[in-house]
């Protein structure tokens, strides 16, 4: 599986958080569409398989998940986990949202 550092996820890359809606809703990367864990593989087709496909979660354990569900169960080898989650990509000041 591939990893970046938040520092490396493209500027309007497609980027996926699967935090639950209660932490999505907390603080959340500018742009990121939420797709919970607990119901993701239901909602994975909202996901573009044509675009590099970033994964996001807390600190990059449940992103890791996910993006290896992507991977094994879709075939899709342009899955990226975002390494630190949104933890990282708050404490590097990166847009983000709250509320």
């Amino acid at each position: 599986m591939k990893t970046v550092r938040v520092t490396e996820v493209p500027e309007n890359a497609q980027l996926i958080d699967v935090r639950e809606p209660d932490e999505f809703a907390e603080v959340r990367a500018t742009g990121a569409v939420n797709l919970p864990l607990s119901d993701f593989a239901a909602r994975a087709d909202a996901i573009n398989p044509d675009e590099d496909i970033y994964v996001i979660c807390r600190s990059g354990g449940r992103s890791a998940k996910a993006a290896e569900y992507l991977e094994q169960s879709r075939g899709w080898d342009n899955v990226i986990n975002v390494d630190g989650g949104t933890t990282a990509w708050v404490e590097a000041d990166l847009p983000h949202e709250r509320g």
